[in-house]
């Protein structure tokens, strides 16, 4: 049974409802998933707690870490997800990964804001399968520009492993 998760979540809620929620959600999946219970904690995984702007140690931190994607919650106490997208966004090694947003709060204006300022999307609570399910393209392209990064060579015609076909290697060149 054991196949590997193809994409790691970082999940950031500092409720533990919440943050059960939506880590069940995600390993529906089998993504595998970090769940921290604040922004600093968060920043704190991926490097970037110094405290001063692009404290980035190298340009490879997304893959080191391996993070395809940091779902957060908006309203946290200390370091909002808003604070923390502008912190992911600043950095050189992290900026590239996509950010969602969620929130219990349906205010466009706080919406709008996270969209302009680099949030890939934005989910009302409580975070639905169906929520999640919009995650995978976002997934894929990150775990194809981090795989680029690293040297891989990445398959053009299935960024993502389809088991029902055989893989390139058990074909027959005719």
């Amino acid at each position: 049974m054991g196949m590997p998760a193809q994409f790691h979540v970082l999940a950031v809620d500092d409720s533990l409802i919440d943050r059960k929620l939506i880590e069940r959600l995600l390993k529906t999946f089998s993504y595998q998933v970090t769940a921290v219970d604040s922004g600093s904690k968060a920043l704190e995984f991926l490097g970037l707690n110094d405290g001063n702007g692009d404290e980035d140690r190298n340009s490879s931190g997304a893959a080191e870490v391996g993070v395809n994607l940091i779902i957060t919650d908006y309203c946290m106490p200390g370091m909002t997800g808003y604070d923390l997208l502008r912190r992911i966004k600043q950095s050189s090694s992290f900026k590239d990964i996509p950010v969602v947003i969620m929130s219990s709060e349906n205010i466009p204006s706080r919406i709008n804001r996270c969209l302009e300022d680099g949030a890939q999307d934005f989910f009302l609570k409580p975070v639905q399968l169906s929520d999640v399910n919009k995650l995978r393209p976002h997934l894929i392209k990150t775990h194809s520009n981090i795989n680029k990064r690293k040297g891989m060579e990445d398959d053009i015609h299935s960024p993502v492993p389809d088991r029902t076909r055989p893989r390139y290697n058990e074909l027959e060149v005719v």
